[in-house]
């Protein structure tokens, strides 16, 4: 007994001709005539009377009939599973994500990912916010990590308009960054934004949604910065300041990996920023962009279980 035969079966009991169930299997009719007549000399019964025009099932055919649809679909579904996992083992995710979290969290998340699935190819695309949402909105992204200064239910309910689904993935804490070779910046256990605008600062360009984030504190404080550098990216600023240039207001996160860093906190109240995790509400993720969301989430939690750097949402 085989598949082919069993299909052959089914769609004969449910056309009633052989004529019309070979054509729709695209098979020849001499074909699909043997294969039921080899089923039924391996069953050891006849599973069809035949009379002229007329085809109907045997008690035989009848017990078969909901066995054989049954096999046929857990087939189906074996073959729709073994595609999905063929699916992790090969294939391709589009993630978005904006330049300091492409320094900090995806850089945790990517490698985790490859450890677990290296046959998937991982697309990066490092933008601002508004830039991989609207991305995300036009099919370019899979997923997409953005940033939000308000708090996360107003920026979830701005996305969603969007069609977008998201999810408040963690909250991280603006802080001033120094070498770590230098001396501390303040004898307390925080600084405030105007001592910040009297020291050299670095300052990120202003497509930046940080770079917003900043200039707009340090208005609301009544202060402007001292800075001796504009424009460069993440990575460069904080070359920057582990060499003693100046300092720089970044997120959190950003220390990861990075010794030669120190970080104090703003004095309260301080400023925060939410990272949510969206895609599109009306397209269902793969399996495989399934399996970067749940590494995203498992490594904000460990992140967040170290106690260090973020709060869990």
């Amino acid at each position: 007994m085989n598949l082919e035969q069993l299909r052959g079966f089914v769609e004969i009991a449910e056309v009633g001709t052989f004529t019309r169930a070979a054509d729709r299997l695209h098979l020849a009719q001499p074909s699909l005539s043997r294969q039921i007549s080899t089923l039924e000399r391996e069953l050891g019964s006849d599973l069809f009377h035949r009379a002229r025009g007329h085809i109907t099932l045997t008690a035989a055919g009848e017990t078969l009939l909901p066995y054989a649809r049954r096999i046929l679909a857990d087939a189906d579904a074996v073959r729709r599973e073994m595609a999905e996992i063929a699916g992790l083992r090969r294939g391709r995710v589009r993630l978005g994500a904006p330049p300091s979290l492409c320094a900090s969290l995806v850089t945790e998340v990517v490698s985790a990912f490859h450890t677990s699935y290296p046959g998937i190819e991982l697309e990066i695309t490092e933008r601002g916010s508004r830039g991989l949402t609207a991305a995300l909105a036009e099919g370019a992204l899979d997923l997409a990590l953005v940033t939000s200064s308000g708090p996360g239910a107003a920026a979830q309910a701005s996305l969603e308009r969007l069609s977008l689904h998201t999810e408040v993935l963690l909250t991280e804490e603006l802080v001033v960054v120094s070498s770590a070779a230098e001396p501390v910046l303040t004898g307390g256990s925080s600084i405030a934004l105007a001592q910040v605008a009297r020291l050299p600062l670095i300052a990120f360009p202003r497509s930046y949604d940080l770079r917003a984030t900043t200039d707009a504190a340090f208005a609301a404080a009544g202060c402007e910065p001292s800075i001796i550098v504009e424009g460069p990216e993440m990575d460069t600023v904080l070359r920057f300041v582990e060499r003693g240039m100046g300092v720089a207001v970044v997120p959190d996160m950003v220390r990861l990996g990075r010794p030669g860093l120190r970080a104090m906190p703003l004095t309260p109240p301080g400023m925060t920023r939410t990272v949510l995790l969206a895609h599109r509400a009306d397209v269902r993720p793969s399996r495989a962009a399934a399996a970067l969301r749940a590494a995203i989430v498992s490594t904000a939690d460990e992140l967040a279980a170290s106690g260090a750097f973020v709060t869990r949402a």
